[in-house]
Order: C-alpha cells, then sequence, then structure tokens
C-alpha cells in the first residue's frame, strides 16, 4: 500500500511534462518526415537554443529561443523560402554569438564558449546535409540528434547553462527524432 498522498502523486507526474512535450513533439516531428534535409533545422535549433541561453547567461531563456526557433521553423513551411530556415537559424546563432562575445560571456568555458564550439558543430553537420542530401544527410542528422542527445544529459547533470526541464524534453525529441530519421532512411 502507497503512503504516497494524492499531492505527492500529483507532484510526482507534474515533474513528468517535459519528457512527455519532448515525446509529443518527437512523435510530431517523425510524423511528416521525409528526408534528412527535413530535420536539418531542428538539429541547429537544437544548437541555437542552449547558445542562446549561454549567451543572455540566463537558463531559463532556453524556452523563449525554442519558441522563437519554433516559430521560424513552422512558419517557414508556409513561405517559398522554406530550405533557408537552416540559414535564418545559424543567423540567430550568429546574433547571439556576437552578443555573448559583447557581453563578455566568456567564463567559465562550460557555458558560452563550449555552447559556440557546440553551435558550430551542429551548424556544420546541418549544413551538410543540407548539401549532401540522401540517406547521407538522413544518417548525418540521426547521428547528430543523438550526439546532442548527450548533451542534453550532460547539461542535466551539470544543471548548467538551461533549466532542466529543456534538458528533458530535448532528451526524447533528440531520440525519438533520431530513430525516425534512420527508419526514413532505411525504408525511403
Amino acid at each position: 500500500m502507497s503512503t504516497a498522498t494524492p499531492e505527492l502523486a500529483g507532484n510526482r507526474l507534474l515533474r513528468l511534462w517535459p519528457a512527455a512535450a519532448g515525446i509529443a513533439f518527437g512523435a510530431f516531428i517523425a510524423y511528416d518526415l521525409a528526408s534528412g534535409a527535413d530535420l536539418a533545422p531542428v538539429l541547429t535549433a537544437s544548437g541555437l537554443v542552449y547558445l542562446g541561453a549561454a549567451a543572455l547567461k540566463r537558463p531559463r531563456a532556453a524556452w523563449p529561443v525554442f519558441w522563437v526557433a519554433f516559430v521560424v521553423i513552422g512558419a517557414a513551411g508556409f513561405t517559398p523560402w522554406e530550405d533557408a530556415t537552416t540559414w535564418v537559424l545559424l543567423g540567430f546563432a550568429a546574433a547571439f554569438a556576437l552578443y555573448g562575445l559583447v557581453r563578455g560571456a566568456t567564463r567559465p568555458f562550460e557555458e558560452f564558449p563550449l555552447q559556440s564550439l557546440a553551435m558550430v558543430g551542429f551548424g556544420a553537420a546541418s549544413v551538410a546535409v543540407l548539401l549532401i542530401g540522401g540517406a547521407a544527410a538522413a544518417y548525418i542528422v540521426a547521428a547528430g540528434l543523438l550526439a546532442h542527445a548527450a548533451w542534453d544529459l550532460w547539461h542535466r547533470r551539470s544543471g548548467r547553462v538551461v533549466v532542466r526541464s529543456m534538458t528533458e524534453f530535448c532528451l526524447f525529441l533528440d531520440v525519438i527524432a533520431a530513430v525516425a530519421m534512420v527508419v526514413v532512411a532505411v525504408n525511403g
């Protein structure tokens, strides 16, 4: 017989919302996936969210940066410039990098400097996806998203840069999207 009160059980369930939201977003992304290039903006956004929070020196800023990236990615589908979404997000990343440098956010290394390096890696992978295309692009996206999932785990443990809810949300989103990308590549 459980001694937990309904309030405690409710609090435990409430703490699961980031995982549930990550699973829902991952499923949403996987639903209409056609190619590796489809997820290049998602891979770019994964680095952008962390870089933005680090440049602003506010872990809670990760969520507003995520929502801006989400709106950019979503709105791009209604424009003739959908293929430019990754470039737009890379522009935002460059603006955050410049802001972080001007603001002097160079210490500690695990925050802005490390996030900048990670953004270069995720951004380069996204550009490679756009240039290569095909099944190879799908595998690059999947590898990038799985690398970002490991990044999420490291940040969840360290408690740095972004709020824990973002790390948990991203972890599930990244893994589900990566698996979906591999399935699309294998069956495509």
